[in-house]
């Protein structure tokens, strides 16, 4: 039990938030044993329990990320995970783009989780971009919902499959001769493959297969 002075009226979610938990990872509120919620105003005297949200993702899993996760924007787009990225994004922006769009924010800057313009977000506890994807797919559930290789890397794009012969002058010999099935972004006009990249990704979504399994 952790007791706290504050002066004038203070809300649940201003008091959780000054012990720096951000206020979208906070889930049941009680306040004296009875049901509360983050603008509940606290009294003097109130025992106020606050619990981790669950796993699980009430919203469409869409994303955005702050400038600092390309690497974990890359891996996601790679599950097939809709993901706005941009390494300038700045903070007013990726806020009003949670506004906006209704976007889950990904990031490991707490202050900017506890903008009121943020409803769902999640802190990203490791610095090793394998290691968030693990924490986001087990933070919102969605090994069900993996799509591999169904959305550009680049620009997010859902990706299209075309003929080898339409798109063989921009490939290199060895892709030639090593590849038959190809995807391109008919945004962007990037072509992928099932090359190395793909054994890699096959090789994370397995093993988070057998911890999802292993719980």
């Amino acid at each position: 039990m952790l007791t706290m002075d504050f002066r004038e009226r203070q809300s649940v979610k201003h008091l959780a938030e000054s012990l720096g938990v951000p206020h979208p990872e906070i889930g049941q509120v009680q306040v004296n044993g009875r049901e509360g919620a983050l603008n509940t105003i606290t009294q003097d005297g109130d025992q106020v329990e606050v619990y981790p949200i669950p796993n699980g993702c009430p919203v469409e899993p869409r994303f955005v990320l702050d400038g600092h996760l390309g690497r974990l924007a890359a891996y996601l787009r790679m599950l097939g995970f809709d993901c706005l990225y941009q390494n300038d994004f700045d903070d007013d922006q990726l806020a009003e783009i949670v506004q906006r769009e209704g976007r889950i924010l990904l990031s490991r800057d707490r202050r900017l989780l506890m903008r009121k313009a943020v409803v769902h977000g999640y802190c990203l506890r490791s610095l090793d971009s394998t290691e968030q994807l693990s924490e986001v797919i087990q933070r919102f559930d969605l090994i069900e919902r993996i799509v591999p290789f169904h959305r550009c890397l680049r620009c997010n794009h859902p990706l299209e499959p075309v003929a080898k012969e339409a798109v063989i002058d921009r490939l290199e010999p060895l892709t030639k001769l090593y590849f038959d099935e190809f995807q391109i972004c008919p945004a962007c006009q990037q072509i992928y493959w099932k090359g190395s990249h793909y054994d890699r990704m096959q090789v994370v979504i397995k093993r988070m297969l057998e911890e999802k399994t292993g719980e």
